[in-house]
Parts: structure tokens; C-alpha cells; sequence
């Protein structure tokens, strides 16, 4: 730990603004998911605090058994589990629910960064063993099912991966043996899976069925128009026409409620958060803190381009929450653990440059 602290509030303040409308959002429509977020926040913040206070150094040794706990979470869920709607996600321990998929992501942050930066393997070699350590992973959250993070957890590896300067053509090559497994991996989708890509290729063709979450979402933007209807005034979330409106269709409640002009500085306020950690990311000098702060910024920006997507109709959905504005302590968790990460390496290069000048 260090001594001395240091908030970095340009990388704090877009969080807390993005938290504040996602508690008037659910002040609008629950009291009870208000009440239950503040606790969530206080100890997020309580997380980050902590966070951004520790070690680089230290986490950079933790490479091994990060990975390894991580895999021993993933898989107890299978033993332990709670069923909800078919899927088994979470753990229950005295009274509250823990996600491994949504807390792990920082953590097995650090575990990828720490080892991509001290690999001694050929850019090859490391390439395939970076993927073949990624594998379980993933394997274990797709089977919960949880197709949604699991592809997020890919796309956000494969970013860091391009980040690293891995060369193109082990891409290619990787993708292959996908393409020739597509059939299989298609038959092995659920069917509720497969027919979440029927409905957005095809949003009429079951309306009240399939297609319903989305094409209510759409009605919910739209119904907002430019200032929106006013807190405790949108129809689509308040009379529960909207599926999911403090979680997956977070975006669309909002945007019903106040309209283009909020969801757009809901938009800005993510921006600004994914050009600070840019900023933390280019000042950057060891591979470590590079890595880390790009797997970082490609959570953050994957996630909410995905949410904000499937809200719009232009992606299909597949249950992606919207960071620091959806409903859910885990992910709220998680991410604030991401900031208070972040923050201990701007920390450590305002630290180094105030020692270059003196």
C-alpha cells in the first residue's frame, strides 16, 4: 500500500455522474433496487478506495493464482449454483448474491496483462498458449449460460491481443478452426440463443414473443423523443411494458425518461471515461500497466456499445449490463474495482513524473 492518496477525479467524476442517473432511473421506477444500489455503491466506492491504493508491483505477482482461483469459482457455480431462469450464475453467502463472471473481470485483467508482459514465449507461441488460457474461461461462463459475457470476455482478449502487436495473420488463423466448427457450435447454441439472431434479422417475425424485449426497447427510446417524458412519467418501464428496464434495458428506461439530451450525456460521460483511461494507457512506459489499462477500456467500451446497441435495435440481445448505470452490485463491483486499478497507475505516473522534475 501506499502512504500517500490520491484521488484522480477526471477518472472518478464520469463514473459518479453515471451512477447518479442510474439511481434517479431507479428511484423512477423501484425503491427497493434504489435502496439496494446505494449499499452496492457504498461498498463499490469502499472497493475502489482500496484499490487505488494498492501495490503494482504486488498485483503483478498474483498472475498464477488469480487464474487459478478463478477457475475454481467458475466451476463451483456448477455445485453450488443458484438456478434463475434457467441459468446458474450465481452464488449465494449470507444473503447476497455473488456473480464470478462480472467480479472476476478486473482480476483476470490483471492475470493476462502480468503475463503477456513477462512471457518469455515467441510471439506464436505465446499467442495460442494466451488463447488456450483463455479457453476454460470462457468455456466455463458460456455453460452457465452466459453467452453474453463470454463473448464479451473474447472480444475484450482479442483487443488487448492487437493492443500487444500480435500480427494479423495469427488472427486469421485462430478464427479458422471456428469457421469450420460453426455448425457445430450453432447446434449447441439453446434455442432461445438461436432464435435472439432469427428476431433481430427478423424483428416482425414474432412480435409478441422473441422479438418483444427489443422491439419494446425501440418503442421506449423513441417515446422519449428529445427532453423525454420526466421521471415517474415514461409508460413502457413504469407499467412494466419493458422487460428488464433496471438492467439490460437500462439505456431505453433513461432515454425515456429524459429524452435524447440525457441519453446522449450518458454517451459523453462514457466517452470522457474511455479517454481518461486512454490518457492513463499512452502515459504508460511498462507493458504491464499498458495491457491492464487497455483491457480496461475495452470492457467499459465493448459493454456499453453492446447494451446501448441491443437498447437501439441495431445489435441482438444477449443480456449485457451497462456499466455503472445498470442494476446489480456485482458488476457495479467490478467495475469501480477496474477505476480504483486505473487509478493506482495514474497514481504511480504523476508519482514518477513529479520525481523526473525534481
Amino acid at each position: 500500500m501506499r502512504n500517500k492518496f490520491h484521488i484522480d477525479w477526471l477518472l472518478l467524476a464520469p463514473a459518479l455522474l453515471l451512477v447518479s442517473i442510474s439511481l434517479a432511473t431507479l428511484f423512477s421506477i423501484n425503491l427497493l433496487y434504489f435502496r439496494t444500489q446505494v449499499i452496492s455503491l457504498i461498498i463499490s466506492l469502499a472497493a475502489y478506495f482500496f484499490f487505488s491504493r494498492i501495490s503494482i508491483d504486488f498485483l503483478k505477482q498474483l498472475t498464477k493464482p488469480i487464474y487459478i482461483i478463478s477457475l475454481i469459482l467458475l466451476s463451483v457455480i456448477f455445485v453450488i449454483g443458484i438456478e434463475s431462469r434457467g441459468a446458474v450464475r450465481w452464488i449465494e453467502i449470507f444473503g447476497a448474491r455473488l456473480q464470478f463472471s462480472e467480479i472476476l473481470k478486473p482480476f483476470l485483467a490483471i492475470s493476462f496483462a502480468s503475463f503477456l508482459a513477462h512471457t518469455t514465449y515467441s510471439k506464436n507461441k505465446s499467442f495460442f498458449f494466451t488463447l488456450c488460457l483463455l479457453l476454460p474461461i470462457v468455456l466455463l461462463i458460456v455453460l452457465q449460460p452466459d453467452l453474453g459475457s463470454g463473448l464479451i470476455y473474447i472480444f475484450v482478449a482479442v483487443f488487448v491481443l492487437l493492443v500487444y502487436g500480435y500480427p494479423l495473420y495469427l488472427f486469421g488463423f485462430s478464427i479458422l478452426p471456428l469457421l469450420f466448427a460453426s455448425p457445430v457450435i450453432w447446434s449447441l447454441l439453446h434455442d432461445y440463443q438461436r432464435q435472439r439472431v432469427f428476431t433481430f434479422l427478423n424483428p416482425a417475425l414474432d412480435p409478441l414473443g422473441r422479438s418483444y424485449n427489443s422491439i419494446q426497447a425501440i418503442i421506449a427510446v423513441g417515446s422519449g423523443m428529445f427532453m423525454g417524458k420526466g421521471w415517474f412519467q415514461g409508460t413502457q418501464s413504469s407499467l412494466r411494458f419493458l422487460p428488464e428496464r433496471h438492467t439490460d434495458f437500462i439505456f431505453a428506461t433513461l432515454a425515456e425518461g429524459i429524452g435524447f439530451i440525457g441519453a446522449l450525456f450518458v454517451v459523453v460521460c462514457f466517452a470522457f471515461l474511455c479517454y481518461r483511461i486512454y490518457l492513463v494507457f499512452k502515459n504508460s512506459e511498462d507493458q504491464f500497466s499498458k495491457l491492464f489499462t487497455a483491457g480496461c477500456f475495452g470492457f467499459f467500451l465493448i459493454q456499453g456499445f453492446v447494451n446501448i446497441g441491443m437498447n437501439i435495435g441495431y445489435l441482438p440481445v444477449v443480456g449485457v449490463t451497462l456499466p455503472f448505470v445498470s442494476y446489480g452490485g456485482n458488476s457495479l463491483l467490478s467495475n469501480f474495482i477496474f477505476l480504483g486499478i486505473v487509478s493506482a497507475l495514474s497514481s504511480s505516473q504523476r508519482k514518477e513524473r513529479v520525481l523526473e522534475i525534481r
